[in-house]
């Protein structure tokens, strides 16, 4: 199984889907959408900017064999967008938005997000989730769990909270590298299952709250939770935190459910 940095450094806008970076038929939606921010930096033009904000789409299964294509929309004084369209099975099966922007000076300042009381990794037991429900993708990451509930329990409110790491990541782009691991966790509203029954990603949208990312080999926080779900669909806000307890990433997903 290739790790993260083998894909990196052998990275080819046509290429054959890993079967250890898949939940079920298709690809690990942090993996599609790493390797859109990847083809974005491969675009031709001046050094982006560091990622500031990102919208994913994820309207079909990259399944076997994909591509990608990159292309930038605008190039301004601070800012450039860049847009990426993955193509799987003959249609679109990704789409990415990408917002790379560099510092502004502003008077403007204020951090509302509450870090969760939470003990460290090394104290944290082993994230685990039913044997049906186990993808292969999670192999590729070291998760503790570090509060909230379990997939399947339906003993709480559907939230899930661990610390989280790469395996194999040495060397990759910090914002490639935080994307893959920013969607490790199932999706919060399978806590309330009471059997198993697939989920699916439809949309990401993420803020990356500083320029100053932590390394790919350090361990983050992780939170995703589950705050509305109804006909088939749940919505969940996501947030992230690095080792030092800052916010990295703030977050939503919209996730289909056939429960």
């Amino acid at each position: 199984m290739p790790t993260l940095a083998e894909l990196i450094s052998g990275f080819d806008h046509d290429f054959l889907v890993p079967t250890g970076w898949t939940q079920g038929r298709t690809a690990y939606g942090g993996l599609t959408a790493a390797l859109s921010v990847h083809a974005a930096r491969l675009t031709a033009g001046d050094p982006l900017p560091p990622l500031k904000s990102a919208q994913f789409l994820l309207s079909a299964p990259v399944v076997d064999r994909a591509s990608i294509t990159a292309r930038r929309l605008r190039e301004g004084r601070s800012a450039t967008s860049v847009a990426i369209e993955t193509v799987s099975g003959g249609q679109v099966a990704a789409h990415a938005s990408l917002i790379f922007a560099t510092p502004r000076t502003s008077t403007i300042e204020h951090d509302l997000v509450e870090t969760p009381p939470v003990p460290g990794p090394d104290e944290c037991p082993v994230f685990t989730e039913p044997s049906a429900m186990r993808p292969a993708f999670v192999d590729n990451f070291d998760i503790r769990k570090a509060g909230g509930t379990s997939p399947m329990s339906n003993d709480g409110p559907p939230l899930f909270r661990a610390w989280v790491r790469h395996r194999g990541a040495e060397g990759v782009d910090r914002a490639t590298a935080l994307i893959a691991l920013a969607d490790a966790l199932p999706p919060a509203t399978t806590a309330a299952f009471t059997e198993w029954a697939p989920v699916s990603t439809m949309s990401w949208s993420l803020h990356i709250c500083t320029d100053d990312l932590p390394k790919p080999t350090d361990w983050m926080l992780l939170e995703s939770s589950s705050t509305f779900t109804r006909d088939g669909c749940s919505h969940q806000a996501m947030r992230l935190w690095d080792s030092a307890r800052r916010p990295i990433i703030q977050g939503s997903q919209t996730v289909a459910l056939f429960a």
